[in-house]
């Protein structure tokens, strides 16, 4: 992998990490109760959705 391919990938992931709390964080709150996500759990949530 070459250093452009790897820093493209990693911003892709990041732009993806980005755009999965920014739709969490849209969530209404009885929406979010329901799926039981919690406000403070949304970045690990994202995290684990888009890194693994």
């Amino acid at each position: 992998m070459t250093l452009f391919t790897d820093i493209r990938d990693r911003m892709n992931k990041h732009a993806k990490f980005r755009a999965t709390v920014r739709e969490l964080e849209s969530l209404d709150a009885a929406v979010a109760r329901d799926l039981d996500i919690a406000p403070t759990e949304i970045r690990r949530i994202a995290r684990q959705a888009v890194y693994g």
